[in-house]
């Protein structure tokens, strides 16, 4: 169960947090700690991964609210910036685009791009699948605006 979903629950958690892998490292260890600890509450009404999608979602936006209300900022002064590549300056700017987005969209899209069913994606929001799918066009408009732009 861990390997097979680890990869996509870190991407997920990745999305969330604007590219940090150290954050989504932790996130996608706690993920899974809740997974066993409510192995035996898991009834089986959606698959394994829905269920596993759903705690993820939730414990990334556990942490969002968390870092929302940290007034406290911490601002590294980097003398020598590291020149990013063509691919890095455009996954950055992606994750910049995605991090604007409301917390249900950025959900959506995240869970969209990790290739999951929209059937999957409207039991995790828990919304139905035609707003799934006009949502997802209306997100992709949005992002590819936003990517323009920057």
């Amino acid at each position: 169960m861990y390997a097979a979903n680890y990869p996509k629950v870190f991407r997920l958690c990745l999305g969330y947090l604007s590219g940090n892998e150290d954050l989504s490292k932790d996130l996608a260890y706690e993920v899974f700690i809740k997974v066993w600890q409510y192995l035996d509450d898991f009834r089986g009404e959606a698959s394994t991964s829905t269920w596993i999608y759903r705690i993820t979602v939730n414990t990334c936006l556990q942490e969002l609210r968390k870092k929302k209300t940290k007034t406290l900022k911490i601002e590294i002064a980097d003398d020598n910036p590291i020149e990013e590549s063509e691919t890095e300056s455009q996954l950055a700017s992606m994750y910049r685009c995605i991090d604007q987005l409301s917390a249900e969209n950025k959900s959506i899209i995240l869970l969209e791009l990790e290739g999951l069913p929209q059937k999957e994606i409207a039991k995790v929001i828990g919304i139905n699948h035609a707003s799934v799918r006009t949502r997802i066009h209306r997100i992709k408009d949005q992002l590819s605006k936003c990517v323009k732009n920057e």
